[in-house]
């Protein structure tokens, strides 16, 4: 819950009090083409202000709920999802979110006659509240917006954040509490095994998104704002043991097609109060500023035309998306032992757009490298120039990953493998994973079901004629008025809000050059270097990509009855990525006269390291004791002696693409 809130409520009906004692009267003033209106006034407490809306008196608009009835129907089929599916919502209380309680609960209610209330709540429907504790006030807001979704026969749970590294700075405080709250809303779909994860998000706020990239310099797919339904993935491993394989979550946006005055009305239409932040006022937040700009902006034909260019800009990312899908498909070869293969005869890059190869190079690296950051400027360009360089005859290290021509190829496939000095991931996880226990889980069957329905009607509806694949960032608006997508005066409105944010964020760039220059970027990054330790019977998630796991086997070498085998005696074992001394070591023990356990496994691995290129071996995990010694490569079937048990798997938290996402 964001800062201060101001309560509303419709129809004459009893305005609900929160911490009455925090709440001083307030006269209001309305007019006639405002919702609502307010004042702030002075609190009894002087940490936080507090409004208090009561729109008793404001005429009830005209309403037309069959309308928001089809149009929310269609989103929710265009996901794939049926009233009978197990749902969570996203409530803050606000306009957005109770609107978004007042359609899903009719959609649940109305869609099957089995669907039924159990102890007056709607089966399969839970409303999730975060309470982000960054105010003492926090809590009891919290418990507020809970009993009003409550009342609506909407199970409630409240998700109370925990700051373990304390509170985020200023600057990036609403970014972080965003981050925070799909976390914790996450953590409460994977505890309740919940699929589905419906969001708030309107019209107004891609009209917004697409204001503010614009002044970043974002391309066209950028431009396409946020997703209407893709698939996100457990910050921690949420293992689906049936398929070996990170649990994922489905994001689905039903109120995209509808504008924030519409909220409001289904709010009155369902007679539910709100929670307004004052907040939201602030001109010292980017989103407020380019929100109060375009709602001064009372022509409905701007808002049309914008609209209509961010469409043309969602069926460019949708066209983008299913070329890039169906190249990833053809052309990657993913191994068991974490690295890529790329197929440049059939990639052809050549003949692929710029902005289709772009997207494509970009899907595989942060697959490979597991770091979600986008790749933009040079490092863009630089792959490029070499993946269109065939045959491929040179190395290259960009995002996180080194590319690398594949060995007896003959420049026709690229190995893309960890580049291990680099920033890459360093969350490692140690984890209790009870197999027998796990398998009976329920699996994500279900899910599967509905993205796959949601894929058919995506294909079933793929865009083929597009307008804006060779659009750059700057040309996208000149591009939209020669296809007579915005009419002269829009195209001059939206470039002077362009231009206003574009020197507004210059400046604060400028500002905080200092200010971040001095500032330690490096807390979340671990090298190669970084020491960790495993103990016997424990799963260890490996830098969002291997799991990994060792225990003593019921084999016992000869030096275990002496009490010295290097593994019996060891309580715990490190584990690191392989170095170039590792495999030399292999080769010089298989060269021993001795006919041991140690020998005979050592040529073994060997064999099977060979078949590895040399760029992707250093992404291999090994296990060593505190004196060094490597006792174990799993991925290879090396281990020291017979009494080592170790086992690893290549298992990355987001797939390869990232996953299901539509932009229809």
């Amino acid at each position: 819950m964001a800062r201060g809130v101001a309560l509303c409520c419709y129809n004459g009906r009893k305005s609900s009090t929160l911490l009455s004692s925090s709440i001083a009267r307030v006269s209001l003033s309305f007019f006639p083409k405002t919702l609502f209106a307010s004042y702030p006034i002075q609190p009894r407490r002087q940490n936080f202000s507090r409004l208090f809306c009561n729109i008793a008196s404001v005429p009830n608009a005209a309403v037309d709920e069959t309308m928001y009835k089809e149009v929310f129907n269609r989103r929710m089929a265009m996901a794939g999802l049926k009233p009978h599916h197990r749902i969570a919502l996203g409530v803050s209380g606000g306009p957005d979110s109770m609107a978004l309680c007042v359609l899903t609960a009719k959609w649940k209610t109305e869609g099957l006659s089995g669907v039924n209330k159990t102890d007056g709540f709607i089966d399969g429907l839970v409303a999730v509240v975060v309470d982000h504790g960054l105010r003492q006030e926090s809590k009891d807001e919290a418990q507020l917006v809970c009993s009003r979704v409550s009342e609506m026969g909407i199970r409630c749970e409240i998700a109370r954040c925990d700051w373990v590294n304390g509170r985020p700075k200023q600057g990036h405080l609403q970014e972080a509490a965003r981050e925070m709250r799909y976390q914790m809303i996450s953590n409460v779909c994977f505890r309740q095994q919940i699929g589905v994860l419906l969001i708030a998000h309107h019209a107004d706020d891609q009209a917004e998104l697409f204001i503010l990239r614009l002044s970043r310099g974002s391309g066209v797919l950028g431009l396409a704002g946020t997703s209407f339904a893709s698939e996100i993935y457990s910050q921690d491993l949420e293992l689906d043991v049936k398929h070996m394989k990170n649990r994922s979550i489905l994001l689905v946006r039903p109120l995209l097609d509808l504008w924030k005055e519409d909220m409001y009305k289904i709010c009155q239409w369902g007679r539910q109060n709100w929670v307004e932040d004052p907040t939201n006022l602030s001109q010292l937040f980017v989103r407020n500023r380019i929100r109060t700009s375009i709602g001064n902006l009372q022509s409905g034909t701007f808002k049309s035309e914008l609209q209509a260019v961010i469409s043309e800009c969602r069926r460019t990312r949708s066209f983008v998306d299913k070329v890039c899908t169906d190249l990833l498909k053809q052309t990657v070869t993913v191994t068991d032992k974490g690295y890529a293969v790329l197929d440049l005869e059939r990639l052809n890059p050549t003949e692929v757009k710029d902005i289709c190869l772009s997207k494509y190079l970009t899907a595989v690296l942060q697959f490979i490298s597991q770091r979600p950051r986008p790749i933009r400027g040079n490092t863009s360009k630089l792959l490029l120039n070499y993946i269109r360089a065939t045959p491929c005859r040179t190395s290259l290290t960009a995002a996180g990953c080194y590319l690398s021509p594949a060995p007896g190829s003959k420049g026709t496939k690229v190995i893309v493998s960890c580049f291990l000095d680099s920033s890459l991931p360093s969350k490692t996880e140690i984890l209790n994973i009870c197999f027998n226990e796990a398998r009976k889980r329920p699996t994500s069957d279900d899910l599967g079901q509905i993205i796959s329905s949601a894929k058919t009607f995506s294909d079933q509806n793929r865009v083929f004629d597009v307008h804006f694949l060779d659009a750059a960032s700057e040309s996208v608006l000149s591009k939209a008025r020669e296809l007579n997508i915005l009419s002269e005066s829009t195209y001059t409105t939206i470039g002077l809000l362009q231009r206003d944010e574009t020197n507004r964020f210059i400046t604060k760039k400028e500002d905080n050059k200092s200010v971040d220059a001095s500032e330690d970027h490096g807390t979340n990054i671990a090298s190669s270097s970084d020491k960790v330790h495993l103990l016997p019977g424990k799963d260890l998630y490996f830098m969002n990509r291997f799991l990994i796991r060792w225990d003593s086997s019921n084999h016992q070498c000869d030096e275990a009855c002496c009490g010295k085998c290097a593994v019996g005696t060891a309580t715990s074992l490190e584990v690191r990525h392989m170095v170039e001394s590792d495999w030399l070591y292999l080769v010089e023990l298989s060269r021993s006269s001795n006919r041991d356990h140690s020998t005979s496994s050592s040529h073994k691995a060997l064999r099977s390291l060979k078949s590895i290129p040399v760029a992707a071996r250093r992404s291999l995990l090994v296990l060593v004791n505190h004196c060094g010694l490597l006792l174990g490569v799993p991925a290879i079937g090396f281990n020291y002696c017979p009494c080592l048990k170790a086992s690893t798997v290549f298992l990355p938290r987001v797939p390869l693409g990232g996953g299901f996402s539509s932009f229809l």
